[in-house]
């Protein structure tokens, strides 16, 4: 999903995109580990210890952002950007998401085979993407057909999305670091009037509108999504001269 950002960050910042315990590369969490945010922070935590990274500006999309807030929580943020983050809906807004995440799972493991031949023209890439993006058409038939077979094979989807609508991110104390929450206009799963309400809850936090994006905006304006991402790095007071990383969860 960063791909298409991360070349733009690169020329300002050194970049880690994470595969989050579970997804991509990356192995799930030791087995009788809770499912959920807390225990993906703990597994970040330990990566950038492992980095030598005490802090990192911290960007994250949906699960990822929320990861990104719960991080800055624990100290170990030095600005956070956090793109239609998770974590700010209520009872119903939640069962929704749920419903379509799981409709998009079995879709997933059901095609996942014959993702190629699917994902060949336009047409099929706008239906079955529609949700997730505003632009679906614009993403490569090869990209969507290997990020449908990611997806099917997600070992800790199901257990992330068991445990997610029975948690949220709650009002706490100042984060004591900048933090812009961007949420996109045209977001069909979490949808934009959480924002407010995560900006509520996030004293100091400011909102800002994506315009024209999907749920997952990376795809839809790369451009406008890196400089959000470095326009949010930008204003942390972090001395000029130590490296600095964006970890992209």
């Amino acid at each position: 999903m960063w791909d298409p950002v991360i070349p733009l960050l690169v020329a300002e910042r050194d970049v880690i995109a994470v595969d989050l315990p579970g997804y991509g590369a990356s192995e799930p969490l030791p087995p009788g580990t809770p499912p959920g945010v807390p225990s993906i922070a703990d597994a970040v935590e330990a990566f950038l210890d492992e980095l030598g990274l005490p802090t990192a500006h911290l960007g994250g999309n949906s699960l990822g952002g929320w990861l990104s807030l719960e991080l800055a929580r624990r100290g170990r943020a030095r600005s956070v950007t956090a793109l239609s983050p998770a974590g700010f809906f209520n009872a119903r807004e939640a069962a929704y998401a749920q419903w379509c995440l799981t409709t998009s799972m079995q879709t997933a493991r059901r095609l996942a085979p014959y993702a190629d031949q699917i994902f060949a023209t336009r047409a099929a890439r706008t239906v079955l993407l529609g949700q997730i993006f505003a632009r679906p058409w614009r993403i490569p038939a090869s990209v969507a057909a290997e990020d449908m077979r990611a997806l099917a094979n997600s070992r800790a989807f199901d257990d992330d999305l068991a445990r997610a609508p029975h948690e949220r991110f709650l009002p706490g104390p100042p984060l004591g670091v900048p933090v812009t929450i961007a949420w996109a206009q045209r977001d069909r799963l979490l949808l934009p009037r959480q924002g407010p309400r995560a900006i509520r809850r996030i004293p100091g936090a400011r909102l800002i509108t994506l315009p024209g994006c999907g749920h997952v905006p990376m795809w839809d304006d790369p451009p406008l999504v890196a400089r959000v991402l470095l326009e949010g790095s930008r204003t942390s007071a972090a001395p000029v001269e130590a490296p600095a990383a964006v970890a992209a969860a």
